[in-house]
């Protein structure tokens, strides 16, 4: 697994914030079919009533506005488009995203979707734009990390077994990162807690789930057998 140096979900995640701009955008008035803009709260019937409607185009709004990956279901209950109009839509925003003149991709992360920039350029932009709370790990606990990943459910006692040191500070550290949780308790004497990852570690490695971690050499078996 690759060393990658790099919540608490609100409401509105978006960037519209009627308070931030004054009283005259509360009035739907503005966001008639003149401006090509919906209005708040209309649905996707009465924005094609207006002749300003694109499903396209709304589904790429969702998928832009939203903090965390969505799945078709719930684009399909946000915009009141079928489900197979969702489909439709991602797979148009799909193959507009393909082209050399665009930066960003729609990815697949925790079963859920959400647009990304193109992995070419993010490994540039990482740096700058970047979770801060997940930036520059240390090799101690990426190592940790990648221990718990390729072995979960695993628990405190196995992790040292492997690492051979203590792994009380960096599963704390892990665990305030978002990055791992506690998944149940083993059923052996002391039912020691048992950890494993988070749908934020998923999406740091962007990865759909646990099945697409690169797979390892047989050498590197090893290092994670007990």
């Amino acid at each position: 697994m690759e060393t990658m140096e790099t919540n608490e979900e609100t409401e509105s995640s978006g960037p519209y914030q009627p308070a931030l701009f004054g009283g005259e955008l509360d009035s739907k008035e503005i966001f008639r079919p003149d401006s090509g803009k919906a209005a708040d709260g209309e649905t996707a019937a009465e924005l094609q009533e207006y002749g300003a409607f694109n499903k396209d185009a709304l589904v790429e709004a969702v998928l832009f506005l939203e903090a965390e990956p969505v799945d078709e279901k719930q684009i399909a209950r946000i915009t009141s488009l079928s489900e197979s109009d969702v489909e439709a839509a991602l797979e148009t925003l799909k193959e507009r995203y393909r082209r050399p003149e665009s930066g960003v991709e729609l990815v697949r992360i925790g079963g859920g979707i959400t647009i990304a920039p193109k992995k070419q350029y993010w490994e540039t932009l990482k740096e700058r734009y970047g979770r801060k709370n997940t930036a520059k790990l240390s090799r101690a606990a990426m190592e940790t990390l990648a221990i718990i990943a390729y072995s979960q459910p695993i628990t405190r006692a196995e992790i040292e077994a492997i690492r051979g040191v203590q792994a009380d500070n960096m599963i704390r550290l892990l665990a305030e990162r978002g990055l791992i949780r506690e998944t149940g308790k083993k059923d052996i004497a002391g039912h020691p807690t048992q950890f494993g990852t988070t749908k934020e570690f998923l999406t740091l490695f962007r990865l759909e789930s646990i099945a697409d971690l690169p797979r390892l050499d047989e050498t590197e078996v090893e290092r994670f057998e007990l």
